[in-house]
């Protein structure tokens, strides 16, 4: 990270997330009973997204079917797109999908490095915190009437990021990280 802020790296936090077309509800309570309409809940959008750590600059790969090393590959290939002149490093969770030989062979061929997480701390992943609020933004306390509807909400919270949610977002990604040296292990 300290060679991101200084300009010498470019470090992208990625993650998927998978958007089920459900009625959202927040919370509440009546003296009469309310039948609330749903949706069946079998259509997704799926969000593959990278975040850069310093500019917050967005990359996404969407798709309505499945996230694949494909689409793994089709983001990495938008990334090296952009240009830079900077090494880049991914900072991803463990899907297999992002582990596969084809997602290696696309990242030797692009000179990308990537840097996987531990298994089961999504924490760590800065753009977990992004989908989290995304889903606060577009989905929650709402009912889409249909699946276009669905991705509109959706679309248009991403499309607000860098304008309309700048703030908050920002105070999502902070960078002050909490870091430990030489940490004993505890005997179980």
């Amino acid at each position: 990270m300290a060679e991101a802020r200084a300009g010498q790296r470019a470090v992208y936090f990625v993650a998927a997330s998978h958007f089920v077309l459900a009625s959202f509800l927040g919370w509440g309570w009546c003296f009469v009973r309310l039948h609330v309409w749903a949706a069946s809940g079998r259509q997704q959008y799926n969000v593959l997204g990278a975040w850069n750590a310093v500019t917050h600059e967005r990359v996404t790969e969407i798709n309505t079917t499945y996230l694949t090393a494909t689409s793994v590959c089709a983001l990495l290939r938008k990334i090296a797109a952009l240009g830079g002149t900077v090494p880049v490093t991914l900072v991803l969770d463990n899907a297999r999908y992002q582990r596969c030989a084809l997602v290696q062979n696309v990242v030797q061929e692009l000179g990308i490095e990537l840097l996987f997480l531990p298994s089961h701390s999504p924490n760590l992943n800065w753009i977990e915190r992004l989908w989290k609020f995304m889903k606060k933004e577009a989905l929650n306390g709402r009912h889409h009437q249909d699946f276009k509807r669905f991705q509109d909400a959706i679309d248009g919270c991403l499309a607000d990021l860098p304008t309309k949610h700048r703030q908050k977002v920002a105070t999502l990604m902070p960078h002050n990280f909490q870091t430990w040296d030489d940490v004993p292990l505890l005997n179980a």
